[in-house]
């Protein structure tokens, strides 16, 4: 029964001890393979270092628009995207006037809430902004009226109820005159989109730049070691063996020419760290521009790795099977 028991155990040894060599060869081979093709990378590091470049320069065009694209839209995140409409009040309407004005407003079932912005703060911001703080001191009195911003119940997409009520607005007798300051939100929403839109239609025409630099190395290096591919096909090496190298090769490409990517980008962004602080400033923002973080950078690293190996493997399966021992 025991001899029964390690007859039956000895094949099943065998089989993982064969399973194990088996994948500790594949290992091996690919890590032969690995250091090989980066060797071949330093042997001629100026073109290496030239077709790097252009890839980089390829991811970076892209990968820095939408890096503009993310700071514009943390701009505008802070903004209000609902309707709003802004009430001029008469100059006579003191401020007691105007909170009750803006209370019995809030009451109407079209407004989901109103806010007032008392003429002494609106004059306080003006000067604050404007530049013209010594100019306004000579004023004997506060020239701006009273401000009631009203938020209606509906979006801004409901255009007709948006005008009838800045018509029922308009015809009240505290109200001197009504705008609607939505519209320029939508048009930059809009544009937004159509930016959104080029900039994936550049990194398409850009990604497919990218598999065609690397392709059209590999294919050199190909051409360049066809000697070597045909003595190893005739000995018996497989197409697998044989393009593992020119894989990895593009595995390199793709990687350093997303650091060079990285690197343009984060040395462009503190270059325009400091004047874009300084614009801020101007406006009473404390916006900083937003650079890469770590998980961006890993997606630009990794669509870099991307492109290189399915450019590297194009080239390899087109190529590769034309090259036959005479």
């Amino acid at each position: 029964m025991n001899a029964a028991k390690r007859r039956n155990t000895r094949p099943d040894k065998t089989a993982k001890s064969a399973l194990r060599h088996r994948f500790e060869r594949w290992l091996l081979q690919h890590a032969q393979a690995f250091i090989f093709s980066l060797g071949q990378y330093i042997k001629h590091p100026v073109s290496n270092i030239l077709t790097t470049a252009v890839i980089g320069i390829s991811l970076a065009l892209p990968a820095s628009f939408y890096l503009l694209l993310d700071n514009v839209r943390h701009v505008s995140s802070g903004w209000d995207g609902s309707s709003q409409i802004t009430l001029f009040l008469q100059t006579e309407i003191d401020d007691t006037q105007a909170l009750a004005f803006a209370n019995t407003l809030a009451n109407n079932d079209n407004v989901r809430e109103t806010i007032l912005i008392k003429r002494a703060e609106a004059l306080a911001e003006y000067r604050q902004l404007s530049g013209f703080a010594d100019a306004l001191e000579i004023l004997d009195e506060n020239p701006l009226p009273n401000v009631v911003l009203v938020k209606p119940h509906f979006d801004n997409a409901n255009e007709d109820q948006i005008k009838t009520l800045i018509k029922a607005l308009e015809t009240m007798p505290a109200v001197d005159s009504a705008q609607y300051d939505s519209r320029w939100l939508q048009r930059l929403l809009s544009l937004l989109d159509i930016v959104n839109r080029l900039i994936v239609i550049l990194s398409t025409l850009l990604g497919v730049a990218v598999l065609l630099v690397v392709g059209n190395t590999i294919r050199l290096a190909i051409h360049n070691h066809r000697a070597e591919i045909e003595i190893s096909k005739l000995f018996g090496g497989t197409d697998s063996f044989i393009q593992r190298p020119f894989l990895y090769s593009g595995l390199w490409y793709g990687m350093f020419g997303g650091i060079i990517a990285w690197l343009l980008i984060v040395i462009s962004t503190h270059i325009l760290r400091q004047p874009v602080r300084q614009l801020a400033n101007l406006y009473a923002s404390d916006f900083q521009l937003i650079g890469l973080g770590f998980g961006h950078s890993l997606v630009l690293l990794g669509v870099g790795i991307a492109l290189g190996l399915v450019g590297s493997w194009i080239a390899v399966k087109r190529h590769l099977r034309a090259i036959e021992p005479v």
